[in-house]
């Protein structure tokens, strides 16, 4: 594991790190590397509890609800990713287990003939960039979804991301400016005809393929449909309600 960036949220200025993870198991993505964006000052479960979370997830409505208790993370929090595993590599990181890697050569070969996912925790926008770009260079794709589009200082970059839409009205607006979308939705059958697919790797659309292999999640670089995905992981019970 690598750590490939260090510095300020472009979300609201405050510590982050970024660590990317050449290997995977994750069956719905596929051996993609993964890159895991955190605040670099406290933990994950912490951050989520607090609302410190705002500088890696930003205006997210699945971030769930801050409050004072003196454990877990915030309350109905729709977010698929599960904080624990986040845990685990934050204090990897504090225990000073990764690598820097520093300058666009050194990011540049660890994404070298690899599908790359912007963002398995974190939105890419609180980072600038370059640090996407350089990591970008050589790779087979790349995935990423950003709820940034609206938010004054974030590096959103539709050509990099897919805009994470959670009603139509967001995505109707996204469309209107040229943007693909990413939608969550708890009707599976809640799609636009001539607009969105099904998310091909989803479990409603039987799991046809990985996120690896279907490569439509990267943003306006292709020329493609939109996607939509039935709320899913261990926060969609609380989709309804986020």
């Amino acid at each position: 594991m690598y750590i490939i960036y260090e510095g300020i949220s472009h979300i609201d200025n405050k510590p982050i790190v970024v660590v990317a993870i050449p290997k995977s198991s994750n069956v719905k993505t596929g051996a993609m590397l993964q890159t895991i964006i955190m605040r670099s000052d406290i933990d994950p479960i912490t951050a989520s509890r607090t609302g410190e979370d705002y500088s890696i997830c930003g205006s997210c409505v699945h971030r769930g609800i801050p409050h004072k208790g003196n454990s877990g993370g915030a309350k109905k929090r729709s977010c698929y990713v599960m904080l624990l595993m986040v845990l685990a590599v934050y204090k990897a990181y504090k225990k000073g287990n990764y690598k820097r890697l520093q300058g666009h050569d050194a990011i540049a070969s660890i994404g070298y003939d690899m599908m790359v996912r912007l963002g398995t925790y974190g939105d890419p926008a609180a980072v600038p960039s370059y640090i996407w770009e350089s990591l970008l260079t050589n790779a087979k794709g790349h995935t990423g979804y950003s709820h940034q589009a609206n938010l004054a200082g974030a590096d959103y970059r539709p050509d990099l991301t897919m805009r994470s839409a959670d009603t139509l009205a967001e995505a109707q607006e996204a469309w209107a400016n040229g943007e693909r979308t990413f939608r969550v939705t708890a009707n599976a059958k809640d799609i636009v005809q001539g607009k969105e697919i099904v998310c091909p790797a989803s479990e409603e659309a039987g799991k046809r393929t990985t996120c690896e292999q279907c490569k439509l999640c990267s943003g306006n670089t292709i020329n493609a449909k939109s996607i939509v995905i039935m709320a899913h992981g261990a926060g969609s019970k609380h989709y309804a309600t986020a």
